[in-house]
């Protein structure tokens, strides 16, 4: 009795929930809207093919396994499989995407130098015309042999759509990685192999003999069923995908498209997607994917984080961060000090013209020509116009510091004397990046209208925070930092010490490490309930992007406390205290769900 209800009760029901158990954390009001967005789509075009199946009897259910209640003579398990497969499908969809920026897969294919983009467009008509004639053929043989009625009816009623969903989004199904795109449609068509074969061999739905080819995938399991739950998915996945897509375009291009509501209307989201791909800015998608690899390689704790953040504000993150970063290994990989020094003027120079009252191209491109080809990609992304100057300017201020470790007199007169010179060198570094990061927050926030002393404490919250993560930073890089002759533990700490032979001023300096890090902790302590205040949209990431990285002095906290060596090799970074991957996901996972780490 009621096998159909027992079907989502022991199969698809508890799947959902784990998914959402899963997804729950890391939902945004974006993915809330591509759900929504998807199931009425699904729902609402599939009910009438799917009752014209059962009133033509392609396929039936007996009495005895249904509850009874119907709409348009389709069972309410039915129409409730429609709503909870869409579901299920796209909530995989939706976590296996989350750490990708879907604009750098964008092209224009009108760009000579895209040549990956150019050769997108044999493939492009070659899959509309294979769906093209999936559209067609099932029409024209609606007369032939009735045993193959059912499989051209399940191709009649997907090819148009696939046809669609192909010429909007192809771009994004041929480039992004097939763990975003095919792994999604391949569990859970799997998974729907084995619950319809469980099904079809109890009883719980059937096919009509005359209207199938009879061929198996394996026993019980009807070739036209495994199409059919294929291409079911291959419809959830492509259509998630295309929503991204136009979600992409809206967010990557704001020169097309100047204001992007939270959700915005479907005629919007089109209007998106027939944006011609010749009008794509090839240097901004350049820009993001250098920007992108930047902060991948350089800083695995951030590039975690900006998966959280959405639309145009993970952008900006990413170009603010990039820009930071190619800044430190300009200046801080520089051959010599004067090279250094140099490149220190170059970003002052960049920075005067952007900050300019006077927009002058010419001036911009010259102040940009010292820098690598790469480097100037990003650059000239970086978002000025939401930004202030001065952490910018004072961002520089701290790279020379770090210079003055070279100087002639660096061991009479040391940079890092007190501890006041650590805090005004934390705060130039990273002070000022907490400082940039939430007044993009503020910047992008859609909802207006946010208290000003709110607002004033949190920017003051997260340049301390920023100080915070520097200390830690200085703690885990305290051997690195030695072999290239830097030491930013305050030197005044160990002038007032005795210690002589090297064990012993091993032990003080561990012991000053140990004083730092306290102190990260302590501020962290202090100012992380200010997170809280941030706009709901940015909170999250804000949160894991803090927790990520104090899990790196978590770490070096119980290597002090069991007597651990804190220089070690991890993760291909010699000498670096360094988190797996596997526990960053974990932390930032626990992170958005509200868990707390310890301070």
């Amino acid at each position: 009795m009621y096998d159909y209800a027992l079907v989502h009760a022991i199969y698809t029901i508890p799947l959902a929930i784990t998914l959402t158990v899963i997804l729950g954390p890391l939902f945004t009001r974006r993915d809330v809207y591509k759900i929504c967005f998807l199931q009425v789509i699904a729902v609402s075009y599939t009910i009438p093919w799917d009752s014209y199946l059962i009133r033509t009897k392609v396929w039936t259910y007996p009495a005895d396994v249904i509850l009874g209640p119907k709409l348009l003579d389709i069972p309410a398990e039915e129409v409730f499989f429609f709503v909870i497969q869409t579901y299920i499908t796209t909530c995989l969809q939706i976590i296996l995407s989350k750490s990708v920026l879907t604009a750098i897969y964008l092209r224009n294919e009108a760009d000579p130098e895209n040549p990956s983009g150019k050769s997108l467009i044999p493939w492009k008509r070659a899959g509309q015309v294979i769906f093209t004639l999936a559209s067609i053929v099932p029409i024209l043989l609606r007369g032939g042999n009735a045993e193959g009625t059912y499989m051209r009816l399940i191709l009649a009623w997907a090819a148009p759509v696939l046809l669609m969903l192909w010429t909007f989004a192809y771009q994004l199904l041929i480039l992004l990685p097939w763990t975003k795109t095919w792994l999604p449609i391949a569990l859970p068509t799997l998974y729907l192999w084995i619950v319809d074969t469980l099904a079809l061999r109890r009883g719980t739905w059937s096919i009509e003999l005359g209207t199938k080819l009879g061929i198996h995938v394996w026993p019980h399991l009807e070739i036209e069923e495994a199409v059919f739950f294929l291409i079911t998915n291959i419809l959830v996945v492509w259509g998630s995908v295309s929503f991204d897509n136009a979600f992409a375009i809206l967010d990557a291009f704001p020169q097309y498209f100047p204001v992007v509501p939270g959700t915005p209307s479907p005629l919007l989201l089109l209007k998106a997607l027939f944006l011609p791909t010749s009008k794509y800015d090839s240097n901004r998608l350049r820009g993001l994917q250098n920007s992108l690899t930047v902060l991948a390689r350089k800083s695995r704790s951030f590039y975690l984080a900006s998966g959280v953040f959405s639309g145009r504000l993970r952008i900006d993150l990413i170009l603010l961060y990039a820009f930071c970063r190619v800044a430190d290994d300009l200046i801080d990989d520089a051959p010599s000090a004067e090279e250094a020094d140099r490149w220190v003027k170059h970003f002052s120079n960049f920075l005067d013209t952007v900050y300019s009252p006077k927009s002058d191209p010419i001036r911009l491109q010259h102040a940009l020509s010292p820098f690598p080809p790469k480097a100037q990609t990003i650059l000239m992304l970086l978002p000025s116009d939401k930004l202030p100057s001065e952490p910018l300017y004072s961002l520089l201020d701290g790279f020379r510091i770090d210079q003055e470790f070279f100087a002639k007199d660096a061991n009479e007169n040391p940079p890092i004397k007190t501890f006041a010179d650590l805090e005004r060198y934390a705060t130039c570094v990273a002070a000022t990046i907490g400082e940039l990061c939430l007044n993009l927050v503020y910047q992008h926030n859609p909802d207006h209208g946010v208290n000003p002393e709110t607002r004033q404490k949190c920017l003051a919250a997260g340049a301390r925070m920023g100080r915070a993560l520097q200390y830690v930073n200085i703690v885990r890089d305290v051997q690195t930092d030695a072999e290239v002759g830097r030491c930013y533990i305050p030197h005044d700490w160990f002038a007032k010490s005795s210690a002589s032979s090297p064990n012993a001023q091993k032990q003080e300096t561990l012991i000053h490490r140990k004083e730092i890090l306290d102190t990260a902790f302590r501020i962290y302590a202090d100012n992380r309930d200010a997170i809280e205040e941030l706009p709901s949209y940015a909170r999250s990431g804000i949160r894991v992007a803090v927790e990520s990285y104090m899990e790196i002095g978590r770490i070096l906290r119980y290597r002090i406390q069991h007597g651990q060596p804190l220089d070690f090799a991890g993760s291909g970074k010699k000498g670096r205290a360094s988190v797996p991957k596997s526990k960053r996901i974990w932390v930032g996972w626990r992170t958005m769900a509200g868990w707390r780490g310890s301070a």
